[in-house]
C-alpha cells in the first residue's frame, strides 16, 4: 500500500538523517518520549489500520504524522496530526476513498511539576478530501495533565471541537498509562475515546480497549527511536462505521533539542 510504504521510507530518512551526542540513558529517553508536554522535538509515524467495518467487513487505513515542537524553552508545546486516510466506502464491497484528512492543531501552555499539565486550544483546519472528513473550521478547548510516579508515565488528554460552520461536535478523551522496564522496553495502553454528539443513538461513540509493547531504541551515531506495537478492541462502536478492532503501529524519532543538555567537556 502506497500510504505504508511512504510511512516507512520516511521514518528511515529521518532515523538516520541527524547525529545524537545524548548522554541520557534508553529508559530515560523512554519517560520523554511517553511525555506528549516534554521539552523536545519529536515527529511520531503512527499507522493504525481497523478491521471489520460496515456490513462488507471493510479496512480503513490512517497514517498520522504529529511533529511536536516546544517553543519557549518547554513552556509551549505545538502538536500537529496530519493524517493521510485510506478510507472504505460502507455501502460498497471494493470502493475507496483516499486522500488527506482534516489537519488538527493543538497548542498547550504547559506547567512542570509533579504534576505537570497543559492547556490550549486546538483547531480543526479543513484539509480533507471527499468523505475523507468535515471539512470545515472548528476551534475547542484541550487539556493535558501528566505524572511520573518511579517507573511510570500516567496521564490523560482531552479535548472538544466544536464547528465554526455547522452544529458538528466531536469529543476526545485519551488516557495513557505506561510502564517502563528495563533497557528501554515498556508496555503502553493509549485507548482513544471519541464521541460525535450530533449522532444518532447507537453511533455516538467509540470506545476501545487494548495495550502496546514498546521500546526505545538508541543506536550510535543515529537519533534515537521509538517503536511501539499494540492492538485495541472496541467494546463500544458507531453501528454504521465503528471497526471491530484495530492494530497500531507507531515509530518516533527524537530530535535533539532540549533534551540533549548533559554533555561531557573534554579539555
Amino acid at each position: 500500500m502506497k500510504t505504508t510504504t511512504t510511512f516507512f521510507i520516511v521514518s528511515l530518512v529521518l532515523f538516520f538523517s541527524l547525529d545524537s551526542n545524548a548522554q541520557l540513558t534508553e529508559e530515560d529517553l523512554a519517560k520523554i518520549a511517553q511525555d506528549p508536554i516534554a521539552n523536545i522535538i519529536s515527529v511520531p509515524f503512527q499507522n493504525s489500520t481497523a478491521f471489520g467495518i460496515g456490513s462488507f467487513d471493510r479496512t480503513q487505513n490512517i497514517t498520522n504524522i504529529q511533529p511536536v515542537i516546544p517553543l519557549a524553552e518547554g513552556k509551549i508545546i505545538t502538536r500537529v496530526i496530519f493524517p493521510i486516510i485510506n478510507q472504505p466506502n460502507i455501502f460498497s464491497e471494493s470502493e475507496n476513498f483516499n486522500g488527506i484528512g482534516d489537519i488538527n492543531l493543538s497548542v498547550f501552555y504547559t506547567k512542570k511539576g509533579k504534576i505537570s499539565w497543559g492547556a490550549g486550544p486546538v483547531f480543526n483546519l479543513p484539509t480533507a478530501g471527499e468523505n475523507l472528513g468535515i471539512k470545515e473550521w472548528g476551534v475547542g478547548p484541550s487539556f493535558v495533565a501528566v505524572i511520573k510516579p518511579s517507573n511510570w508515565v500516567i496521564g490523560m488528554l482531552i479535548n472538544n471541537v466544536w464547528s465554526l460552520e455547522s452544529d458538528q461536535s466531536a469529543f476526545t478523551l485519551q488516557p495513557f498509562i505506561n510502564y517502563n522496564l528495563p533497557n528501554g522496553y515498556y508496555l503502553s495502553s493509549s485507548p482513544k475515546v471519541t464521541a460525535n454528539w450530533q449522532a444518532s443513538s447507537g453511533n455516538k461513540w467509540n470506545v476501545p480497549v487494548g495495550m502496546a509493547f514498546g521500546k526505545l531504541i538508541k543506536p550510535k551515531g543515529f537519533l534515537p527511536f521509538n517503536i511501539q506495537a499494540g492492538a485495541y478492541y472496541n467494546l463500544e462502536k458507531p453501528e454504521l462505521s465503528g471497526s471491530d478492532w484495530e492494530l497500531r503501529v507507531a515509530v518516533t524519532a527524537l530530535i535533539p533539542k532540549a533534551i540533549f543538555k548533559k554533555k561531557t567537556t573534554i579539555n
